[in-house]
């Protein structure tokens, strides 16, 4: 029985590693690569080498940055006082879509999911509580996705903000339930956002 070269099975073996790609998906990206005329395996190769030399966390809300304050922290023309606390850079980059939020964010890396290892020591709730005790703040939105994880999440939050004088609301429900922000429409993340309520 014949075998790939070592090279194209390490390739496949970490393709196959990324969410959301098979080993036969992950098959098809190699030798599509490997049968490429163009620089395209050079580029990518090149991306992901910089991507893990330049980004880092924004020291002020976590999310993806290649600056030590990113770009939406770095804003003086943002609204302070609001933060919404959403689970993954890509949940920010969605509601910055929408084009109606003027606040900044926090993001907390993850929901708490003991089964997948996911506790609160290893969320960025702790900077978040020391952010509204900062003081300054005078809403969160809790922008979990509406999912039990997420709704266990965002229920943790309110049991540890709850002292605190601080508005606290959640997305209205206009998400459908068991989905992720990075996947809405900005039309349903702008009617989440206006009827966020309070929690």
């Amino acid at each position: 029985m014949q075998t790939a070269p070592a090279s194209v099975t390490r390739l496949i073996e970490a393709l196959a590693e990324l969410p959301g790609i098979g080993r036969k998906t992950a098959a098809r990206l190699t030798f599509f690569l490997l049968r490429n005329k163009s620089d395209l395996a050079e580029r990518l190769a090149s991306a992901l080498h910089e991507l893990k030399e330049r980004t880092r966390f924004c020291s002020v809300c976590y999310n993806i940055t290649e600056d030590d304050v990113c770009p939406i922290c770095a804003d003086s023309a943002r609204d302070r006082s609001t933060i919404c606390v959403v689970e993954e850079p890509l949940d920010v980059l969605a509601v910055e879509q929408a084009e109606v939020y003027e606040g900044v964010y926090h993001v907390l890396h993850g929901v708490l999911s003991p089964s997948e290892g996911m506790f609160v020591e290893n969320l960025r709730i702790g900077e978040l509580m020391a952010r509204v005790r900062s003081g300054g703040v005078k809403e969160l939105i809790l922008a979990t996705n509406p999912t039990s994880e997420g709704d266990w999440t965002a229920s943790y939050l309110l049991a540890q903000l709850r002292s605190l004088d601080v508005r606290i609301t959640r997305l209205g429900r206009g998400l459908p339930v068991g989905g992720d922000l990075e996947y809405a429409d900005a039309v349903t993340l702008t009617r989440a956002l206006e009827g966020r309520q309070e929690f």
